[in-house]
């Protein structure tokens, strides 16, 4: 059909420099730090600066996605630039991408068509190396737990019960499970071991909820890397590595802004996975927009019952921050795969799958208007091979059930594709009733808070635990841990902890196998299904189609 690709498109914009989208966004040459023509870093310690700015915050997520991902981002994307082009000040905060999946399966996370943030490729590949910058601190960390066991094991450390891995921004699942540390005495311990990818790591998610650089070496120094050998937790601070890590972060923990192919400003930092840590973009540049803006549109990894559900209880609770309105991304393509079409066939019409993938929807819609209490619309986001009958029987359902709903073709026409979606989030934002509250109360009991999420949010009949399970919960109860937030481990393509199970299931329940405590990001990690922390790659990954030429122009990165 003649369409050109997302890099395509990236390469044949004209950006503006960076100083003219700074100035756009109410920041001067001197609050910016350039890293070329298109992209800068802004001085956190502008948010002590009172700007007297009360931003519209506004928070997409997405029903259950495909394995190739449904377009959250360029949606968010699109509808900032249809409220630029609606005369508004505004700004975008997202994730920044992790090389592990732009060369694995799922690809980059910049947006596509005619909704990307650019520089496309540097976004999507090394950026101004933030990433780099975590994985040191991770590794810097790991380095000094070895050592110090090396070196006599003052804190008594068991090393049966280290916790603490490294990473590296790669899928390789050759390094989930390593032996390390052989060879002669002073090769150090020899123990097993592994990797996590950067994104997975805790490092990653203490820095994308610190609120500076003095909250987030409290938070490194809060990490928990083992257990001694009474049963008592080993810090990060005991080991005296805090203050080295937010060194090697002070740059780093500075937001990256770029622009929109429509010259809006963007903030693009951090990124932690959202099936296993809270999957949302840095609190400081989410701050940093609201600092600046008169709306903010910002997104939340995987569907509403990771993202947004994790948004909400765990970010906006920890940054004190509320959405005024929701945007709930959905496909007529994902919408047939959670009703039972094969990947392969999702460009094929088919209205009887697509309305069994519908209460899909609806149990979204459900949890942000009645479990979360905020006011949403959904967002059909077009795709090239949708039919007019499939899309008609979409709105058609929504509308029946008194769902609010737009045609988002951002991808095909940029910002003029997001108008409708804007206009109704303005009209949500300005007439329907925001009774925010969170899923539940964090002084409850671990048990309690992980069965609040399961039942409300997932719509399970309950919780299962392991032994494992229930031993740990009891651990970290008497260790204080149990006031903090949960943040549940399950995959995104279901509502169940099972990937094969779609739609709307019901007369399920969940079993938790394990937890560990992020201590320094500030909450308990509930361990569902299969979920790892290092992917592999797939059969035929991104990374083989993906070159550059002898001028130094990239292909192949979507």
């Amino acid at each position: 059909m003649g369409f050109k690709s997302d890099i395509e498109i990236a390469q044949e914009a004209k950006p503006l420099d960076i100083r003219e989208v700074a100035k756009k966004a109410g920041l001067s040459e001197d609050d910016i730090e350039l890293y070329g023509k298109y992209k800068a870093k802004v001085d956190y310690n502008l948010l002590k600066k009172d700007t007297g700015k009360k931003a519209k915050l506004i928070l997409a997520t997405a029903i259950n996605p495909t394995p190739a991902g449904e377009g959250k981002t360029t949606t968010t994307i699109g509808v900032a630039d249809a409220f630029s082009r609606l005369g508004k000040n505004a700004l975008v905060a997202l994730r920044e991408p992790s090389l592990g999946p732009v060369f694995g399966i799922k690809g980059g996370a910049a947006g596509g068509g005619y909704a990307q943030v650019v520089p496309m490729e540097d976004i999507n590949l090394h950026f101004t190396g933030d990433f780099h910058a975590i994985g040191a601190a991770n590794n810097l960390l790991a380095a000094m737990l070895d050592n110090h066991i090396h070196q006599g094991n003052a804190l008594n450390i068991d090393i049966r019960s280290i916790t603490w891995r490294r990473c590296v921004d790669m899928n390789d699942r050759q390094l989930r499970n390593i032996v390390d540390g052989l060879g002669r005495r002073v090769d150090g311990v020899t123990r097993e071991d592994g990797f996590d990818i950067t994104v997975a790591s805790e490092v990653m998610a203490a820095f994308c909820l610190a609120n500076d650089i003095a909250d987030l070496k409290e938070r490194l120094g809060d990490i928990v890397v083992a257990y001694n050998m009474e049963g008592n937790p080993v810090t990060a601070r005991e080991l005296k590595a805090n203050g080295a890590m937010a060194a090697l972060l002070k740059d780093a923990l500075k937001p990256n802004l770029v622009q929109t192919l429509e010259g809006t400003p963007a903030f693009v930092h951090g990124g932690p996975f959202a099936n296993i840590a809270h999957g949302c973009n840095s609190v400081i540049a989410t701050k940093m927009a609201m600092h600046f803006a008169d709306y903010v549109i910002t997104e939340a990894g995987f569907g509403a019952d990771l993202g947004a559900e994790k948004f909400i209880d765990i970010k906006c609770r920890k940054a004190g921050i509320k959405p005024d309105a929701v945007i709930i991304v959905a496909t007529v393509r994902a919408l047939k795969y959670n009703g039972g079409v094969a990947k392969d066939a999702l460009n094929e019409e088919n209205l009887e799958a697509l309305e069994k993938g519908l209460p899909n929807l609806l149990k979204h819609v459900e949890n942000i208007t009645q479990v979360f209490g905020l006011p949403a619309v959904v967002a059909i986001n077009r795709f090239p091979f949708d039919t007019e009958a499939e899309l008609k029987l979409v709105e058609d359902k929504c509308k029946e059930l008194g769902v609010n709903v737009a045609l988002s073709e951002v991808w095909a026409k940029g910002g003029e594709g997001g108008i409708e979606v804007a206009k109704e989030v303005l009209r949500l934002i300005d007439e329907e009733e925001n009774n925010f509250k969170y899923c539940y109360d964090e002084e409850l009991s671990i048990k309690e808070k992980i069965n609040a999420i399961a039942t409300k949010v997932y719509g399970a009949d309950g919780v299962n635990y392991t032994k494992e399970a229930d031993k740990e919960i009891a651990r970290l109860e008497r260790l204080g841990f149990g006031n903090l937030p949960i943040c549940m481990a399950k995959t995104q393509y279901s509502l169940t902890d099972d990937q094969t199970i779609l739609g709307r299931p019901e007369g399920f329940t969940i079993t938790v196998r394990d937890l560990t405590v992020s201590a320094g990001a500030g909450f308990i990690v509930a361990l569902t299904g299969a979920i790892m922390k290092m992917p592999g790659l797939p059969k035929a990954p991104a990374a083989e189609r993906i070159d550059v030429d002898e001028n130094g122009v990239i292909s192949g990165l979507f």
